[in-house]
């Protein structure tokens, strides 16, 4: 930063002018100091509610170098960023760099510490789907379920994309992943399914509310 004149415009110089302790360089990080840990994430919110949710595609805030992202939308957008808008994808589009290394704090005999968050056995994206496939849906729901999935996947999904789809959905559960092929092989969006009576049981039968 080089303060070598004074402002042109106090406006939009100083006044839209966004500063946030947050923006740190990869590899740099926080001290455990509760102030600034504080104010890592509320001076972001300050500025979206006092400039905007775009103030950073602004000239006094715009990085030097493009940034590469996922951000889309909002108000007073005015940039508008190709597809893809998800991660990950199939077309090279921009991911995070994990040869970032985050600094740690350590101290002798006191509380001071910052780890990796230790996993419960439920943290994982596909656990609970599946759970609530197997546990809670009853079998027209599950039928359904998979049917819709299916269309969506009929409406012209590229090739390589819907092998990465029905492995998704096979992570869920076995039985969805495979009934999302089986459909999607089928040419006809709908998933085959059982007889008519079989869906019309009550749920008592199965133990499912």
């Amino acid at each position: 930063m080089v303060l070598d004149r004074n402002p042109d415009n106090y406006f939009t110089d100083i006044e839209q002018a966004a500063f946030e302790p947050a923006n740190m360089v990869p590899g740099v990080g926080p001290s455990p100091d509760k102030m600034l840990l504080g104010r890592l994430f509320s001076y972001p919110d300050t500025h979206r509610h006092r400039i905007g949710p775009n103030y950073l595609q602004l000239p006094i805030n715009r990085p030097q170098v493009e940034v590469h992202s996922y951000n889309r939308d909002g108000a007073m957008r005015y940039s508008n960023p190709p597809d893809p808008v998800y991660a990950p994808n199939s077309y090279g589009g921009p991911k995070a760099d994990p040869g970032a290394a985050e600094t740690a704090w350590f101290a002798e005999g006191g509380e001071i510490m910052r780890a990796a968050y230790s996993k419960r056995r439920d943290d994982d994206d596909f656990i609970q789907p599946g759970t609530l496939y197997r546990q809670v849906l009853d079998e027209g729901a599950r039928h359904r379920l998979a049917s819709n999935i299916a269309g969506h996947l009929a409406q012209g999904v590229e090739p390589q994309t819907l092998v990465r789809v029905i492995d998704y959905w096979t992570k869920v559960d076995l039985e969805l992943g495979a009934r999302v092929g089986q459909a999607t092989r089928s040419g006809n969006g709908h998933q085959p399914g059982p007889a008519p009576a079989q869906l019309a049981e009550p749920a008592a039968t199965s133990g499912q509310h």
